[in-house]
């Protein structure tokens, strides 16, 4: 029993985690903003401009901004919204509702940061939203003496060189990302559009901060289209067996040939021994197409449009703008799908978002869901988060999951809980994981004679109108993740008195701020609403973690999965701190390197021709870069020779760019005696989707101590009185 106990209060301490940040705190700043309000409310706006252009401190500025808002939009923000914007004032993430006036919110922090005398950059999910709401509070920074820009995509160099030089900017995070790229490849000061880093307030900042915190923006030159090879292995990769000639790992993302798949592949490409040191290339590609072939799904990872491969976001669910998996991997999914094997390009530059906003500060930012991955924030970024409260009480119901032994049972549930709905004229949400799923719950509402609306990454343009009818009497809405950001749905006439939007979940995500997202979309601002998952043992967070013997045998399957959810957010927190590592060291050289250019961009530095210097400098680094990629893609084999991967992968890239820096001295001290390469065309950029390839297998641990864990977690929960 000791024992019992004593792993009860690890497994609890470990899944409680780290508690958002109090609010008791804000209580007399509020208080002191609302005495302010109550005298500038008397002052003329020329009285209020000269006050809001002098005034320094939080709850001066806040004040002002509040009054400015109200005169200029007729709105009085909420006591709930300034607190909201206190916290973020104070560099913290500001956790708020669906409903309850973000985008309102942040103008508030944001002049507060600008008086300061910090350039702020509003960073938001999309071009339309940075152009909407640039507009729309537009007039509140003009009146308070701001001047406001924005970036979109398709802008020139002297749009964006006007919308950066504002004191405050909305942009995406890609958009300033590439610009942050294109400036540090240029050849004249004058070329660059930025004037640097000062604050930043990121919207929907658990969406930048953590589920693309390490997707890279890649910067890219022209380069040779790739080779005709790649459809030939995509055709060996077709023939391989699964536990004959590969043994998948999908936790891990891995896949690996048996003795007996080398030999196949050998020789079906004459190709002799495929892991001499010669045949490289060779393997990787082979690798590249096995993953492409077994791990990829087609309308769950990517969808095949405009005779081209599309990546779709798997927390979105949106097509991904410009993105791309790594060069190898991307022509082998082209290979395999019979595509146009399209130019990768060299890279010449590259950034994580995670180190795009390390370069802001102060930073603070706001979302919906942020509190379930506190920890992470504080841990990572430093970053505490505060719970606001909504306010009007949320009256949701959240009905307790329903869990089917099939998804057959499942979906006849579901189809039969629409139908009743719809024939009471109550609207109705669907959430659903991946493009298929939606496809195939759509194929049976059509069986069953129910009309209904599609959203998915097949036709994200009409996500507009689609969202704005979602909540009509009648309307069934089938989505994927699309519908769970950056959305409000209103209740159509006579909807509330038949119990508001109606939420169903058809899948549990790893993460519980996702599954939080889809609830949220019902319950605004004190709507009526309902919410509900069905979910069944054959669903991928069940097949991938074993859990269905687990959850047969419990008594308290609802409760069973939360926790599993938090046990799998922890350990997923461990893998991106320890991929985290790798970035951070190449991160620290690209900075390096970066401080050295820009001296003699500058003229800071003495060198006989700048020019040839800079492009010296810019063919070093992107040569690095490719020798790291090189390095990453078979630092997990390290591993099996019973050698820590991160330490040798230090090691070596600490050695590599030993000669980086020597190359880059001698470029300085005499670039002529060096050569100078061709150049490389500056304008090619996108972004692509990074694997975990540095743990390598770190995906089987994974799935190991998840499991571990969780059945430590089950013999509690089947003593539990």
């Amino acid at each position: 029993m000791p024992m019992i106990r004593n792993l009860a209060r690890k497994l609890t301490s470990f899944l409680e985690g780290h508690q958002p940040h109090s609010l008791d705190l804000y209580q007399e700043a509020l208080d002191s903003i609302t005495a302010k309000r109550a005298g500038l409310a008397l002052l003329a706006d020329e009285e209020l401009r000269r006050f809001a252009a002098e005034a320094k401190s939080l709850a001066d500025c806040l004040a002002a901004a509040s009054i400015a808002i109200e005169r200029v939009l007729g709105m009085r923000p909420f006591d709930v919204q300034i607190l909201g914007a206190i916290a973020m004032a104070g560099g913290r993430i500001a956790e708020m509702q669906t409903g309850e006036g973000k985008t309102l919110t942040a103008v508030m922090p944001v002049a507060f940061h600008a008086a300061q005398g910090s350039p702020v950059h509003v960073l938001t999910a999309n071009d339309y939203l940075a152009r909407r709401d640039a507009g729309w509070m537009g007039d509140v920074y003009r009146f308070l003496g701001l001047t406001v820009g924005f970036v979109t995509q398709g802008m020139g160099a002297e749009e964006r060189r006007k919308a950066y030089a504002c004191d405050v900017t909305y942009a995406t995070p890609n958009e300033v990302g590439f610009d942050y790229l294109r400036d540090s490849l240029a050849l004249k000061p004058d070329e660059q559009v930025q004037r640097g880093f000062g604050a930043a307030l990121l919207d929907e900042v658990d969406s930048i901060l953590i589920d693309e915190a390490r997707i890279p923006l890649v910067i890219a030159g022209g380069a040779a289209a790739p080779g005709e090879l790649a459809r030939r292995i995509a055709q060996v990769a077709r023939m391989l067996h699964r536990y004959v000639d590969f043994h998948a790992d999908e936790h891990g993302r891995n896949v690996l040939l048996t003795d007996a798949g080398a030999a196949r592949v050998e020789a079906a490409l004459g190709c002799g021994n495929l892991y001499e040191e010669h045949n490289l290339p060779l393997f990787t590609a082979v690798s590249d197409a096995l993953h492409a072939e077994v791990l990829l799904r087609r309308d769950v990872d990517y969808v095949v449009r405009g005779g081209g491969i599309e990546i779709v976001d798997e927390f979105k669910g949106r097509i991904a703008d410009r993105r791309r998996w790594p060069a190898g991997l991307q022509t082998a999914l082209e290979a395999k799908e019979g595509v146009e094997l399209r130019t990768q390009g060299r890279i010449l530059g590259s950034i994580t978002l995670q180190s795009l906003v390390k370069l802001y500060h102060p930073l603070c930012g706001m979302t919906g869901t942020a509190s379930t991955q506190a920890e992470e924030f504080r841990q990572v970024y430093g970053l505490d988060v505060v719970s606001i409260p909504t306010n009007r009480p949320v009256i949701r119901i959240d009905r307790t999951d329903v869990i089917f032994p099939t998804r057959r049972d499942r979906d006849r549930a579901v189809v039969e809980t629409i139908a009743r709905n719809h024939a009471a004229r109550r609207p109705v949400l669907v959430g659903t994981p991946s493009v298929a799923d939606s496809e195939r719950l759509s194929a049976q509402l059509t069986a069953h004679s129910i009309p209904h609306r599609v959203l998915n990454a097949r036709n994200d343009a009409e996500e507009a109108p689609v969202i704005a009818g979602a909540g009509e009497a009648g309307a069934v809405t089938i989505s994927t993740n699309m519908a769970g950001r950056g959305t409000d749905i209103r209740l159509g006439e006579g909807v509330a008195e038949l119990g508001g939007l109606l939420v169903i979940g058809t899948c549990r995500h790893e993460a519980r701020r996702i599954d939080r997202q889809l609830r949220g979309r019902a319950g605004r601002q004190g709507d009526p609403g309902e919410s509900r998952f069905f979910l069944s043992l054959e669903d991928d967070l069940m097949t991938r973690f074993g859990l269905a013997s687990i959850l047969n045998a419990t008594d308290y399957p609802a409760e069973a999965m939360d926790h599993l959810q938090r046990i799998i957010e922890g350990e997923n927190l461990e893998i991106r701190k320890t991929l985290q590592k790798y970035d951070s060291l190449i991160e620290n050289q690209r900075r390096m390197t970066q401080e050295i250019r820009n001296g003699v961009l500058r003229g800071e530095r003495e060198c006989g021709n700048r020019r040839a210097a800079l492009l010296k400098i810019d063919e070093l680094w992107s040569d690095y870069l490719a020798d790291i990629a090189e390095l990453k893609s078979g630092i997990h084999w390290i591993s099996f020779g019973g050698k820590n991967p991160f330490d040798t992968f230090v090691h070596e890239a600490a050695a590599m760019f030993e000669e980086v820096e020597r190359g880059i001295e001698a470029a300085i001290t005499n670039p002529a005696e060096h050569g100078t390469p061709d150049g490389f065309e500056r304008g090619a950029t996108w972004t692509y989707v990074t694997t975990d390839q540095p743990l390598g297998d770190y995906g089987q641990r994974l799935a190991r101590g998840i499991a571990r864990k969780f059945y430590d977690l089950a013999e509690l929960l089947r003593r539990k009185p």
